[in-house]
C-alpha cells in the first residue's frame, strides 16, 4: 500500500473523500461524481479505498484506469471501525482507518464483463419471482371462489382458461378481463424467463471459464455463470478450500457438537443466496435422474447409483451438488478443466 491511504464514501450526489497521511488525516471533503472523477485523473497514485457498495466496482475501475491501487472493503467492517456518530465525513474516516488494520481482507471487485453477468442472472432471478408471485396470486384468488387447482383439470391454465370460456358459471365480465390480463401478465413472464436463459446461455458459452464449468454434471449456462459469479469473482466471500464454499452456499450438513461427542444434521435453513443453492440442487437432481435410467459409463454415476440405493435421490441430489462445488472452486483456483473418470472396459 502507497503511504497516502484515501477512504471514500460513495452516495449517489456526493462522495466523500478522506485523505491520510501516516495516520494523519490530510483532508476530508465532499466532491460531486464529476468532481471526484477529476481528482482520480489529476492525482498522483495513491492507495484507494472504497466502501463495497453501490458503484463501488464502477469507480475502483475508473482508479485502476487511472493508476491508482484501488479496493474494496467491507460495508460491516468499516461499521465496527466508525467512531461518534454516522456522518459522511466519519465514514470516510473509518474507510481509511479500517483499510489500515492488520490482516484486513479486501473484497474482490467485478470487472465489467462479470458485471454483465451479474445483471443477467439477477433480471432472471426477477422475472422468476414476478411469475412466482403471479401463479400464487391467481391461484389463491380463485381459491376464494371454492375452485381448485388439479392436474386432471390441466392445472392452472385449463382452469383459468375453463373459467374464462364457461359463461354460464356466474362471473362478471369486468372480473373475466382482469383475470384475462393477470394471465396474460403471467405468460409474458414465462416468455421473458425463456428470453433470458437464451441470453444466459449465448454468455456462458461465450466465456471461456463459464464453459468449462459446463463439463461438471447438472451444471448449465445458469448454473455456470452462477458457480463463477459465486467463487470465481468472490461474490460471496473468499474461501481457502472447497468445503468452506460448499457450506457457506448452504450444501454441508449443519453441525452440532458438544463434549468431544461431533454430529450432524441437516443442511443448513439460512444461507447467502437461497437462488443459487436451489439452482444447484435442481441441476443435480437432473443429473441424477438420467444416471438411474442408463447403465453408469463414470464413476462419478456409479457413486449416485449406489447413493440412492442407500439414501434416495433427494440426499444424492444435495451431495451431488456439493461435490459440484468443491470441484468447481478446485477447477477456479488451479485453473484445471473437469473430465469424468469412465469405468474401466
Amino acid at each position: 500500500m502507497h503511504n497516502i491511504i484515501t477512504g471514500v464514501d460513495l452516495a449517489k450526489e456526493e462522495i466523500q473523500v478522506c485523505v491520510c497521511k501516516r495516520n494523519k488525516v490530510q483532508s476530508n471533503q465532499a466532491m460531486t461524481p464529476i468532481e471526484f472523477g477529476s481528482w482520480l485523473a489529476s492525482s498522483k497514485p495513491m492507495t484507494i479505498v472504497f466502501e463495497a457498495c453501490s458503484t463501488s466496482n464502477y469507480w475502483k475501475q475508473k482508479a485502476l484506469e487511472y493508476g491508482h491501487d484501488a479496493r474494496l472493503i467491507s460495508a460491516k467492517l468499516v461499521a465496527s471501525v466508525r467512531q461518534n456518530q454516522k456522518t459522511d465525513k466519519n465514514d470516510a474516516l473509518a474507510v481509511a482507518q479500517a483499510a489500515q488494520l492488520t490482516d484486513v481482507s479486501f473484497i474482490n471487485g467485478k470487472s465489467k464483463e462479470q458485471q454483465e453477468l451479474q445483471t443477467l442472472v439477477r433480471l432472471r432471478e426477477l422475472a422468476v419471482k414476478h411469475k412466482v408471485a403471479m401463479q400464487q396470486q391467481i391461484k389463491s384468488l380463485l381459491l376464494e371462489f371454492n375452485i381448485r387447482i388439479s392436474p386432471s383439470q390441466g392445472g392452472l391454465s385449463g382452469v383459468v382458461e375453463g373459467v374464462l370460456e364457461d359463461a354460464e358459471n356466474g362471473f362478471s365480465m369486468v372480473f373475466r378481463q382482469a383475470l384475462s390480463t393477470s394471465w396474460q401478465q403471467l405468460q409474458r413472464g414465462i416468455e421473458s424467463i425463456k428470453q433470458y436463459d437464451l441470453y444466459l446461455e449465448k454468455a456462458a458459452n461465450g466465456h471461456e471459464i463459464c464453459k468449462s464449468l459446463q463439463a461438471l454434471e447438472g451444471v448449465g449456462p445458469l448454473n455456470a455463470v452462477n458457480l463463477y459469479m459465486a467463487l470465481g469473482c468472490g461474490e460471496m466471500g473468499q474461501f481457502e478450500k472447497g468445503r468452506d464454499a460448499s457450506a457457506c452456499i448452504g450444501l454441508t450438513p449443519i453441525q452440532h457438537s458438544s463434549g468431544g461427542k461431533v454430529k450432524l444434521g441437516s443442511v443448513g435453513k439460512y444461507v447467502k443466496n437461497n437462488m443459487l443453492r436451489s439452482c444447484l440442487v435442481s441441476g443435480a437432481m437432473s443429473a441424477v435422474n438420467q444416471a438411474m435410467r442408463r447403465p453408469a459409463k463414470t464413476k462419478k454415476e456409479m457413486w449416485i447409483q449406489q447413493m440412492v440405493e442407500r439414501r434416495g435421490k433427494r440426499c444424492t441430489a444435495v451431495a451431488l451438488a456439493n461435490k459440484t462445488v468443491r470441484t468447481a472452486f478446485a477447477m477456479l483456483t488451479n485453473g484445471t478443466e473437469y473430465k469424468a473418470e469412465l469405468l474401466a472396459a
